[in-house]
């Protein structure tokens, strides 16, 4: 997906949740965040609005340019963003306060999803917490779920594919259960259309 779709289409859809992921996971100013397949950086550049010491990764060197460039307009010092694989990430075990990964698991084959999500475990520390934002499912039946299956149609190819095994698979509670985690606390936005679930290690 072109970095002007993220810019003008997901980012501004989706701001209101970034800012409102802070508080519901009842994040702090200082603590250290892990954003993965963090795309053009909004929720990092949030977290660093926050004065939260807030990491992204992704493999779109095009779109971690885009990040650099409003880190840099920002002028945020406590913002950094690294190529990097989520399913093999580049730091020490129990690195991180929190972990977040948002609409980037939905389109990804079942293997890569697991992966993705085993090395955020691995990283977060043993009292910290792991954040999913993404498709809520089964999605509502109002214009934003309809939206929602039109766009990803639209989308096609792996990632189609990968979104309706999401759906088919029940979606984050699914994977939070197939993980060990338990889900501390769950929030829906956008009429339903997205879940917001902080989990922890059992």
């Amino acid at each position: 997906m072109a970095i002007f779709t993220y810019e003008n289409l997901v980012d501004p859809m989706l701001k209101i949740v970034r800012q409102s992921v802070v508080d519901f996971t009842v994040m702090k100013a200082g603590n250290r965040v892990l954003d993965v397949c963090c795309g053009t950086g909004a929720q990092v550049i949030e977290y660093g609005r926050r004065g939260i010491n807030a990491t992204g990764i992704d493999m779109d060197k095009n779109m971690l340019a885009f990040a650099e460039k409003n880190k840099s307009r920002l002028k945020m010092g406590n913002v950094s963003f690294y190529v990097a694989d989520a399913t093999a990430l580049p730091f020490d075990d129990n690195s991180f306060d929190f972990v977040s990964v948002s609409f980037a698991l939905h389109d990804k084959p079942p293997d890569v999803r697991a992966s993705v999500v085993s090395e955020m475990k691995r990283v977060v520390k043993r009292e910290g917490a792991l954040l999913f934002m993404d498709f809520n499912i089964p999605l509502p039946r109002n214009i934003w779920g309809v939206g929602a299956n039109i766009v990803e149609y639209f989308a096609g190819g792996e990632h189609y594919l990968g979104f309706k095994q999401f759906k088919e698979s029940g979606g984050i509670s699914k994977i939070v259960e197939e993980h060990g985690l338990v889900a501390e606390k769950t929030g829906y936005f956008k009429s339903g259309m997205v879940a917001v679930v902080k989990a922890n290690m059992l």
